[in-house]
Order: C-alpha cells, then structure tokens, then sequence
C-alpha cells in the first residue's frame, strides 16, 4: 500500500470508527503530520478526556497511552506500537516506592508523569516537567521524594531551594546521553543560536542553556523569542514541530541527534492495523485507575 493509500484508509477508518488520533512530540513526521493534536504526553491526555470520540489512538509510549485511560476510563485507548515502553517508567516500582516511603515517613511522594499507571497509585501527587517546581510549592512540605527522573529532581531542586528534594536515581536514557562537550560543540557552530534544554537533561546540561523547559515550553519560547535560530536539547522529533510552529527561524539538533527508540517504534502501518483491529488496546485495574486518578486529580488542581 503506497503512502497516500495508507493516509486515507487511516482517515477514512478515524472517522467510521469516530476515533481520534494523538501523537506525542517526538513521533516520526508522517505520524505527527496525521494527528488530530500533536503535543507533550499529559497535555494530549487532557486534551482526550475532553473531546467526545470514543476512541483514542496514542501514538507515544504506554504510560502515555495509560495517563489517557486514567483521564478517560470510559474511553478505548489503542497503543499502535505494543512494545513502546519507557526505560525511565520501568526504572520505578509500585513496591520501590512503598520502601522509599517507608525510608522517609511523612514525605510526600512526587511522580512525574512519565510512570506507570501503578506506580502513580503509590504517589501522593503527579507533575509534569513544566508544572514540577508549582507541584512541590503547594504541598507545604520540608522534604519531598521525587521520582522516578534523578535530572528532573535536580532541576527542581534548583527552583524551590527551600524545599529537600530526596530524588529517585532513575533518568530518560535519551535525554542523560546529551553531554556539555556535545552543547559546546553545537553552541561553537551555531555562536548566535539560543540553546534550549529539557529538564530531564544532566544538570551540566542544563546550566549551559539559555532556557530549561518542557516540549510545549520550548515550542512557545521559540515562536516568542526574537531569536531567528536555536539548538535544541530534546529528542530530535521535536524539531519537526518547532519547524512547523516557527518555519522561518532554524533549529539545530545536537550531534549526534537524540534519539528514543521508542518514540519512533510508531509506522502508519501500525496505526492503520490498530484501528483495524483495535490493539493494542490499553486495560487497567478499574482500582489502579482510581488511585491514580487522585494523583493526576490533586496536580489539576495545582494547575
């Protein structure tokens, strides 16, 4: 099937189906250029839980795809690539965190979106990496422990001093392989270009950026800023959408460019089979889906 017969059997099947299609920032270009909405995995989630189609196609990784169950219970949630996962995700256990709380008696359990849906069952409060500093502020504590993203924690840490910050060693494989020496080189070739950084970035990383935030962060910085070119310190799909938001600045990626490969584990073929067939189709505990609920609940809050 060539590519524009696969575009509109896809399209025609959304729409049959009354199906939406969601893709995550870092998915390959076809995928992104096919969405109904592209974005970061919580801000697509969100976006699912208000809109009226009965199913939902993630096109991310499964604990995205598990964050729009949560949202959207009542809703089908297909992951098109089954085996997309998240090295980070997996790095926290429901039963580590229940020793770690055990550790630090009294400690408010942080967790950052990129968990599992059980995992979220186990923390007091979920964050994002745009909202994590405002998440930790509002809970009053002294300490916090915070997981699962080591570089995340530290990040915080930076923006709410006041605060202990007990983090988890867990880290983005992706985002931890970007070295300073790969900053200083991308900075040397591009001396007018304004370098953005995620926070699941190393701390060296990060300190030698113009601007730390999340993929949404990024994308309104550069369409804000007077800047014509920037480096960009992410996964290197999100040049695609920087490029699409902003197509007369340049980005450049670092070398070698970052990537997931996870987040490219997603082919049209893939989501064209998932509405098929409709898999792979996401079930939760309805239990695990209420304790998680409080977690994602109690962030809006702070929101």
């Amino acid at each position: 099937m060539d590519i524009n017969h696969l575009k509109e059997r896809i399209l025609s099947l959304k729409e049959a189906k009354g199906a939406v299609i969601l893709a995550h920032n870092y998915q390959p270009p076809e995928v992104q250029d096919l969405a109904d909405l592209v974005g970061d995995s919580f801000q697509l989630s969100r976006a699912a839980s208000r809109m009226e189609a009965e199913t939902i196609v993630f096109c991310g990784v499964r604990f995205m795809a598990e964050s729009a169950k949560i949202l959207s219970p009542q809703k089908k949630v297909l992951l098109p690539a089954p085996d997309a996962g998240c090295p980070m995700a997996d790095m926290v256990t429901p039963e580590d965190l229940r020793e770690m709380k055990r550790k630090h008696p009294g400690a408010p359990v942080v967790c950052y979106v990129n968990t599992s849906a059980e995992a979220k069952g186990e923390c007091d409060i979920c964050c994002t990496s745009s909202n994590a500093p405002k998440v930790v502020r509002s809970l009053g504590a002294k300490e916090v422990i915070f997981a699962p993203d080591r570089n995340l924690a530290r990040y915080v840490q930076s923006q709410v001093p006041e605060v202990r910050i007990i983090p988890w060693e867990g880290f983005c494989p992706t985002h931890q392989r970007m070295t300073p020496q790969q900053a200083a080189q991308a900075l040397r070739e591009h001396p007018s270009a304004l370098f953005m950084a995620h926070p699941e970035c190393p701390k060296e990383v990060l300190e030698m950026a113009h601007f730390v935030g999340s993929t949404s962060q990024m994308l309104d910085f550069a369409e804000s800023s007077d800047a014509a070119e920037f480096i960009v310190g992410t996964e290197e799909g999100m040049l695609h959408g920087l490029r699409k938001r902003c197509p007369r600045k340049t980005f450049h990626t670092l070398s070698p460019a970052p990537l997931c490969p996870n987040m490219k584990k997603t082919t049209l073929e893939l989501i064209l089979r998932s509405l098929e067939e409709e898999v792979e189709e996401i079930q939760l505990d309805p239990q695990v889906i209420h304790r998680a609920q409080g977690a994602l609940s109690r962030m809006l809050e702070v929101i």
